[in-house]
C-alpha cells in the first residue's frame, strides 16, 4: 500500500462526497466558534475592564449626580455604568412627580432590572452557538464515521478477496471524521464553560452594584434633604 495513498490529506481529498461535506461542516464549525470564542473573551475582558473603572469612580465619594451628568445622554454605557445611568435617570424623572419613596424605589429597581437583563443578554451572546458545536459535532462526526464504515463494507461485498488496503481507506476516512468532530466539539466545550462562568460573576458583580445603589438611593430619600451622595 502506497504510504502517500494513506496520507490524511489524500484520504481527505479521494473521500466520499457525503464524509467530504460532514468535513466541511466540521471545519466550518470549528472555525466559527474560534471566532466567537477570541470575540466573546475580548469582549469580556472589556467588560470586566470597565466594571473596574466605574466601580472606583463611583465609591470615590464623588456626588452622583455629577457622576451622572459625565455620562453622555447620546452614549449609550454597558455594564454597571449602563445599569447606573438607567436607575439614575428614573429616580431623577419620578422624584418631581411623587413623594412616595416606594414608587420611587420600585420605579429605579425596574429601569435598572431592564438594564440588566439587556446586559444579560451582551455578555452571553453567541453562547448558544459554542453550546450548539460542543453537542452536535459529536454526533456530525460520527455520521461521517458510520456512513464510511458502511462504504468499507460495501467494498468487501464487491471482491473477491478481503484484504487490509481494500477496506483501510474506508476505515480511515470514517476514523478522520469522528476526530474532526471531537477537533471542533472539545474546545467549545471548554471556552463555552469558561466564558459562562465568567459572564455569571459578571452578571453577579452587577447585580450586587445595583443592590447597593439602590440602598443609597432609599437612605437619601429618607431625609428627603440634599442631593444623593454615595
Amino acid at each position: 500500500m502506497n504510504d502517500n495513498a494513506m496520507s490524511i490529506p489524500h484520504l481527505i481529498m479521494s473521500a466520499s462526497t457525503v464524509v467530504q461535506l460532514v468535513m466541511l461542516l466540521l471545519v466550518v464549525g470549528s472555525i466559527l466558534s474560534w471566532v466567537v470564542i477570541f470575540q466573546r473573551s475580548i469582549a469580556l475582558r472589556r467588560a470586566k475592564q470597565e466594571y473596574n473603572q466605574f466601580e472606583e469612580s463611583f465609591w470615590s465619594g464623588v456626588d452622583l449626580n455629577e457622576l451622572y451628568r459625565e455620562i453622555p445622554a447620546d452614549d449609550p454605557r454597558h455594564g454597571a455604568e449602563h445599569i447606573f445611568q438607567s436607575g439614575f435617570r428614573e429616580f431623577n424623572r419620578l422624584m418631581p412627580k411623587t413623594r412616595s419613596a416606594d414608587t420611587i424605589l420600585e420605579g429605579v429597581q425596574r429601569s435598572m432590572r431592564v438594564a440588566w437583563s439587556r446586559e444579560e443578554d451582551r455578555l452571553t451572546k453567541h453562547l448558544v452557538f459554542l453550546a450548539t458545536v460542543a453537542s452536535v459535532s459529536p454526533y456530525v462526526g460520527l455520521f461521517g464515521t458510520v456512513w464510511g464504515i458502511m462504504g468499507s463494507f460495501q467494498s468487501l461485498s464487491m471482491t473477491q478477496q478481503a484484504t487490509l488496503a481494500t477496506v483501510a481507506p474506508w476505515i480511515a476516512e470514517a476514523l478522520i471524521a469522528t476526530a474532526m468532530g471531537l477537533l471542533a466539539a472539545i474546545p467549545a466545550v471548554i471556552f463555552y464553560n469558561r466564558l459562562s462562568n465568567d459572564a455569571s460573576r459578571l452578571l453577579g458583580k452587577y447585580e450586587n452594584f445595583a443592590e447597593e445603589f439602590h440602598a443609597i438611593l432609599h437612605r437619601n430619600l429618607q431625609g428627603r434633604d440634599g442631593k444623593p451622595q454615595a
